[in-house]
């Protein structure tokens, strides 16, 4: 007999598992959806479009809840010194926006949207952990469509990360930049690119374009948020930024290896023993690998910056921090971003070799008529309004000099915080000990620097050659680096020299950044660093001369001593070596009028 088989109850049975599963894979993709919805509109609150006038327009990302915002140099420059951007929020609002510092060679700057001080600000995450294939997306104002102010969204992913771009006539260069297949067209230029969960990852910069037109084909370029934010406390400083160099040249020899083919002498890898043949190893915690992979870490960086290398040479590895030079000269870096003051006549001294600084440069005058530059386009300046005026100060070698003049307020209210160093007396005293429990003193007074120092006497006068007077020896000039510090707290910034705010940098501990303020006087120019959560001064750098070691002080335990808060402790080194530790056992910086 054949057994009756009911079919229905099973197709019912199947299609209703089958409905179970479209119903769990479509709350699924919903789920997907809402939540892409939801990043892309966090994402597009920060986003801005940046209106250069007839010159065009852009677009930028706020970065802080007071304002400052990323966008290229190329879209920013055009625009002058004062702009208008736009915001997609309650149908799209205009305000106003000032420039605040570029970095012309890496294509970014910053500039800062006035009228508030709650903007909405992109969520930053560390770009190094970007892998090709992560869906991205980027938001802007390609080809300036938005006449309603609501920006552009196109959607990919990461095509390519570590990048290199070769530089785009003589000054612009991008360096280990991100790779999408996200649409990225004239417009969407200082725009950002996010990740799936609209975190900031890049700013969008150059694009390939197809031959006949400028229509986007498949292949842009972000510059890494990583990269803008190391500049980002160079660029706030208000200056026209340059990028570094480690003063060598590498290549890939036979067996695959990063090596060094040529060095300067006067370079700071010199010094720290880097030579000709030696294999690079590791630059920046990244390792090498390739010299496209070093010219991304190096070009993630700025001038001035302290480094760790390592490199291997006959088969030992060597460990080291190296400070990084500059790729242009003062000068060079102004004309090629048409700032250069009026070119001298060839009866006038000859100007600074590649790589040095110009302390006249600083003070004089931005000419009225800046020198045409190809590929910049005369700037249309925006009448600035009235209440928004007093944010923008002229001067050559910055794109705004009220911001950099704002940091040095700030530098000399937390060192006047510590005292009123202005009342003190003119002669310093401090007797101390040292690691081999040597005793002595050290008087600082007007113009001389004396005391004894294992054994033996010193006195310096502050006149003629200071760079010959770099007592004690091997201490690369420790009484001129006291007498700098003092100088330093006693004077005003705009009486003890030149002085301006260079930004945050990095020393030996790399992970931590500092306030870096440079001044110089006479000869000599001093680094001073600054904790940026304290205000104390923790490290004061002394380099006699352009091209050497400075003496390094470091300072800690401070304590109140007669009303004035004094270091008790400092390191002293020299090149790669401690020179020695003093503790200080009793300061006098008595009030003028009490005496020593």
């Amino acid at each position: 007999m054949f057994r009756t088989v009911h079919i229905a109850p099973l197709i019912a049975l199947s299609l209703l598992f089958a409905y179970q599963a479209n119903a769990v894979e479509m709350d699924l993709v919903l789920k997907a959806e809402q939540e892409r919805i939801a990043a892309v509109a966090k994402a597009s609150a920060s986003t801005i479009s940046v209106f250069a006038g007839a010159a065009g327009g852009g677009s930028g990302v706020i970065i802080s809840p007071d304002g400052y915002a990323v966008t290229n140099f190329h879209v920013a420059d055009p625009a002058g010194n004062f702009m208008k951007c736009s915001m997609p929020e309650d149908g799209g609002k205009v305000y106003d926006a000032v420039i605040v510092g570029v970095d012309p060679v890496g294509d970014v700057a910053v500039i800062k949207m006035l009228g508030r001080d709650d903007f909405p600000a992109a969520e930053i995450v560390d770009s190094n952990s970007v892998q090709a294939g992560d869906w991205c997306f980027a938001v802007g104002n390609p080809f300036l469509l938005a006449t309603d102010l609501q920006p552009t969204v196109t959607w990919g992913i990461v095509s390519g990360v570590h990048r290199y771009q070769y530089p785009a006539g003589t000054l612009l260069e991008y360096t280990d930049c991100l790779q999408t297949n996200a649409a990225i067209n004239p417009g969407n230029s200082g725009g950002p690119l996010f990740n799936d969960k609209g975190q900031l990852i890049g700013i969008n910069g150059r694009g390939s374009f197809e031959k006949r037109g400028r229509v986007n084909v498949g292949v842009g370029y972000a510059i890494s948020i990583n990269q803008v934010m190391n500049f980002l406390g160079y660029l706030k400083s208000g200056r026209i930024i340059d990028h570094a160099t480690l003063g060598a040249t590498v290549t890939t020899d036979t067996e695959g290896r990063v090596v060094v083919t040529n060095i300067l002498s006067s370079s700071d890898a010199y010094r720290r023993g880097l030579r000709y043949g030696d294999e690079i190893v590791s630059f920046g915690n990244r390792e090498i690998t390739t010299v496209n992979g070093f010219k991304n870490i190096l070009g993630i960086y700025p001038r001035g910056w302290s480094i760790p290398l390592s490199y291997r040479r006959e088969g030992k590895r060597y460990d080291t921090v190296v400070r990084l030079a500059g790729v242009h000269s003062r000068r060079e870096l102004l004309e090629k971003t048409g700032n250069a003051p009026i070119p001298p006549s060839p009866e006038e001294a000859p100007q600074p070799e590649d790589g040095e600084e110009s302390p006249k440069e600083e003070g004089e005058e931005k000419p009225k008529k800046p020198i045409p530059v190809p590929g910049h386009p005369p700037k249309e300046e925006a009448k600035p309004p009235e209440e928004w005026k007093h944010l923008y100060q002229e001067k050559t070698g910055y794109a705004n000099y009220q911001f950099n003049q704002e940091h040095q307020n700030r530098l000399r209210q937390a060192l006047d915080a510590m005292g009123d160093w202005s009342q003190t007396s003119d002669n310093w005293e401090l007797q101390y000990s040292l690691v081999d429990n040597d005793n002595g003193t050290i008087h600082i007074g007007p113009m001389t620097v004396e005391g004894k120092m294992a054994g033996v006497n010193h006195n310096i006068e502050i006149a003629g050659d200071l760079t010959e007077k770099l007592e004690p020896s091997g201490s690369g000039g420790l009484f001129l680096a006291l007498y700098s510090w003092k100088r330093l707290l006693r004077e005003k910034f705009d009486t003890f020299g030149e002085v301006y705010y260079l930004g945050t940098a990095p020393r030996r501990d790399f992970e931590v950044q500092y306030d870096v303020l440079v001044g110089l006087y006479d000869a000599l120019e001093i680094r001073a660093y600054f904790d940026q959560k304290t205000g104390q001064l923790m490290v004061l750098e002394m380099f006699p001369e352009t091209d050497s070691d400075p003496c390094e002080i470091e300072f800690s335990e401070y304590r109140e001593t007669d009303g004035y808060t004094l270091p008790h402790r400092m390191v002293v080194r020299y090149g790669d070596d401690p020179f020695d530790i003093i503790t200080v056992k009793k300061w006098s910086v008595k009030p003028a009028g009490e005496g020593a």
